[in-house]
């Protein structure tokens, strides 16, 4: 199961956050500050998966924007890692070619 999915720029900032767990909104800061450093500080020839807390993380760079996503144990990783290549995709269609303005300020 899918337990969030956010989308952060270079500089870490958040762009988009999706919980699918009830969070509180202190603990998703922190959980966010914690998860952009573990992903943003990975370099680029080590894997895409990692361990944190009780789930597994999940995330790919596309230019300026990581897109990270969180799962639980009995979630497949590689059908995750496509899951984001598919959404990717998706966003790149619609606006014919996907920026961080786009996921900023798309009122969609």
């Amino acid at each position: 199961m899918i337990k969030l999915f956010l989308i952060v720029n270079k500089q870490g900032q958040t762009r988009l956050s999706r919980y699918y767990d009830c969070t509180e909104v202190q603990k998703r800061t922190v959980l966010e500050s914690e998860v952009i450093k573990l992903c943003l500080s990975r370099p680029k020839d080590q894997c895409s998966f990692l361990e944190y807390k009780d789930f597994r993380l999940v995330f790919r760079q596309y230019a300026a924007l990581f897109i990270v996503v969180g799962i639980d144990e009995s979630e497949n990783e590689m059908a995750v890692f496509e899951l984001i290549h598919n959404f990717v995709e998706v966003l790149d269609k619609y606006f014919s070619r996907v920026s961080e303005l786009d996921v900023s300020f798309s009122k969609s």
